[in-house]
């Protein structure tokens, strides 16, 4: 079986003053150094790496990351470095915390007909961003469709707070980390994916699902080793305190709303997350009053039907299929003139904000 193996090279002006660096300072071996008389090519591998320092090799410094659990210790301290040769090196946290900015409040409205690009993402999906501004960071709402057929993705987890996969139109079949065989959610079904569950999508056909993200910048990671289905159903396994939810929407039931007029189906995933969020399907059963909420993050968006959707201070948004909207606590709304068929998917973080009448 033959063998490969791959080099980045660096220059050098003077290898000797390059060597004690890259051996010392950063851990590295030396695997090969040439000619013995006046080396001007050396080989050293560590971290994952493999370095080819070149005396007048013409290629520019560049920037070394390393990664460790241990970054205060690794280079006395050091988090930032430059060798002999010019490389810059940057020392970082193997596994960093994950950070939860501060949700920077606004009143957002984002319409299907105000043709928002979908941009390809991950995997071939496409991506509609619901809310552009982020919420300064402390969310991500994608409105996301996914050709038909199978889907070329791979065993993958997110490094995040929260995370829903809601579905509204279609299917997808995907794999989850010790929750059995393959999971199909149709129009109406939703998922929460715990921080660090592994999954993969498989196969999908006319799905369009929205996904919430909090906080908007968090990593995805490829998982080379774990193979799925995993061996073991375990379905009350917690990750970061958080269960596995796969809700189907036909077997929900609705009851009084915390606005009047509207009643709602919970999904669960309040229960599940431990009041984390809460994620509520809505209908109208008669006209809605004016309301306040006192939560953080009240995202919504509208599945079918329509409505007014009235803000003090604001004029009135007609809102229909594929519109959705952020209203910031404090801030006084109405929900009205809804069709019958109006059904909005809510999502609040934390769970069920407290709502006063105005």
């Amino acid at each position: 079986m033959s063998e490969t193996r791959a080099e980045i090279r660096l220059p050098t002006q003077e290898l000797r003053n390059d060597l004690p660096f890259f051996t010392k300072t950063l851990r590295m071996r030396l695997d090969m150094i040439y000619p013995a008389d006046n080396p001007e090519v050396a080989v050293v591998s560590g971290h994952g790496l493999r370095l080819r320092i070149e005396k007048g090799a013409p290629e520019a410094p560049g920037t070394l990351r390393i990664l460790t659990d241990d970054p205060d210790g690794f280079a006395g301290g050091a988090r930032a470095l430059t060798a002999p040769n010019g490389t810059r090196i940057e020392i970082d946290e193997l596994d960093p915390p994950l950070v939860m900015p501060r949700t920077e409040h606004a009143f957002v409205v984002r319409r299907l007909a105000d043709q928002a690009p979908w941009v390809i993402g991950r995997a071939g999906m496409e991506y509609r961003d619901l809310v552009p501004t982020r919420l300064g960071g402390a969310m991500i709402a994608s409105h996301i469709r996914v050709p038909d057929g199978p889907v070329p993705d791979m065993v993958h987890y997110h490094k995040v707070g929260f995370q829903l996969i809601f579905c509204v139109a279609g299917w997808v079949d995907v794999l989850y980390e010790d929750q059995g065989d393959i999971r199909r959610i149709n129009a109406g079904d939703c998922f929460i994916q715990p921080p660090g569950i592994r999954h993969k999508v498989l196969h999908s056909e006319g799905v369009q699902v929205v996904e919430i993200g909090v906080p908007a910048d968090h990593v995805t990671e490829i998982d080379h080793e774990m193979t799925l289905p995993t061996p073991h159903f375990r379905p009350d396994r917690e990750w970061d305190g958080q269960k596995f939810v796969h809700n189907i929407g036909r077997e929900g039931t609705f009851h009084p709303y915390r606005i009047p007029g509207f009643e709602a189906r919970d999904t669960t995933i309040n229960a599940a997350t431990k009041g984390v969020a809460s994620v509520m399907v809505a209908r109208p059963v008669a006209e809605a009053p004016w309301t306040v909420h006192d939560g953080d993050i009240l995202f919504s968006f509208v599945m079918t039907g329509a409505m007014t959707l009235e803000g003090e201070g604001k004029e009135p948004y007609r809102l229909s299929p594929g519109d959705a909207f952020v209203i910031p606590p404090g801030m006084a709304t109405r929900y009205s003139d809804a069709t019958p068929d109006l059904e909005l998917l809510e999502v609040s973080l934390p769970a069920n904000p407290p709502t006063r009448l105005v």
